[in-house]
Parts: structure tokens; sequence; C-alpha cells
């Protein structure tokens, strides 16, 4: 990621993070368990995979559980959420490089796979594109780049505003407090540079990876696959 405003500095954040995902992202867990696969299609099975916007390491858990020879560089600009990952990993926190930082602090590869699971819809669309760039110029050619986030119709501003009102309809049925619901409302409201699935789309094709393709659709949230 580029240097933008950071929410999960927050240590009230940080420490509810990992129930408050699986709460606020319908298929949470599948998404990691679908991002394996893809990862796994074409990586061997000692490879060093980038996963960007790593903080909380629930995904590299899933990973590295998985896939017990892939070694992994995690990044992220909360040394919080790193802290935390540190302490989720557990025993697989040895496989793990941590970087503070954003894209332009990764390592330059070239690497396996990469991920950014949950993090680009926090970025604007030129935002994410040269940082889909900077993690291409990192990937071995035809190595998999796996994205996953909110993003929904932007037609029209009621037809935005639809969208939002079901997200937090959902976190209410979920059991998010009514509070915090509200923030998160006000949050992508004003704050989230939410995309459309066309323009999330478009943006790892101008970034240059090729077979761009929809895997995972859920309500607000949908995640691609492109390839270097």
């Amino acid at each position: 990621m580029t240097k933008t405003a950071n929410p999960f500095d927050d240590s009230r954040h940080v420490a509810m993070y990992a129930e408050r995902a699986a709460q606020m992202v319908p298929g949470y867990r599948d998404i990691h368990r679908l991002a394996t696969v893809l990862i796994a299609e074409r990586a061997p099975s000692d490879a060093q995979v980038l996963v960007l916007g790593a903080g909380g390491g629930l995904e590299t858990k899933a990973f590295a559980e998985a896939q017990p020879g892939w070694t992994f560089d995690a990044v992220d600009p909360a040394q919080a959420m790193l802290d935390l990952a540190a302490q989720n990993l557990g025993p697989h926190a040895v496989r793990v490089r941590m970087h503070h930082g954003y894209i332009d602090d990764a390592p330059p590869g070239p690497f396996a796979a990469a991920t950014s699971l949950l993090t680009l819809h926090f970025l604007e669309y030129d935002q994410r594109r040269r940082t889909a760039a900077q993690v291409r110029e990192r990937l071995a050619p035809g190595a998999p780049f796996i994205v996953a986030h909110m993003s929904f119709p932007q037609g029209s501003a009621a037809e935005r505003e639809l969208w939002i009102r079901r997200h937090v309809a959902n976190l209410l049925a979920s059991g998010i407090d009514p509070a915090d619901a509200d923030k998160a409302r006000a949050a992508i409201a004003m704050d989230v540079p939410v995309l459309s699935p066309e323009q999330d789309r478009a943006v790892l094709i101008e970034a240059g990876f090729t077979d761009v393709t929809e895997f995972f659709s859920a309500f607000t949230f949908r995640g691609w696959v492109g390839y270097a």
C-alpha cells in the first residue's frame, strides 16, 4: 500500500480485530482457504509469498498451516497490527519476515505469489493501481496476485447508499454493536474509497495482470486473481 491514513493504529480496533473481521466479512475464513488454493495452483512447495496488508496475521497463519514449506514476507503500515500478527502466528512466526511499511518497503522478490486481503479498499483508484503495479514488479512471471476487499456498485449516490445500508444491516445481524455499526457506516460513506467491481478489475488489468478472474463474491465483498 502507499502511504495513507491508517485506521488500524487504534489499540481498541487491534484488540478486537480477529473477532470482528469474521463478523464483518462474509466468508472471511473461506477467503483464506480459497486464496491458498489459488496460490498452490502455480506456486512450488517451497514458495516465498508476499502478504501485503498482513497485520493480524490470520491469512498468513491459514497459508502456513496449509503449506508447511511456504515462507512469507508480511507487510503492514501499523506496527500494532504486526505485533498482533506475530502473536497469532505462534510457532509459524519463524517462517515470516515482518516489514513495517507499505509496498515500497517490501523486498524486491521475485515472489511465487502475493495477496492483499481486505486492504486495497482503503486506497483511491490511482494509489490502488500503483500498489498493484508495484506488487507485479515483485512477482515471478505467471505468479498469482490474489485480492479481496469491499467492492459494490457505484452507479449512483442512491445505489451506493443502498449497499452501505445493506452492509450495516449485515453487521447488525452478525452481532456488531449498533454504535460500532454506525461508525462503520460513517467511515465507509466518508473515508473508504470503495470502487465498483468493474473498476476493481480494471485496476489489476491496468497494473499489468492477465487473466483477471473474480473468484469470490459475497454481499459487499469481492475477490479477484490475476497473473504477473
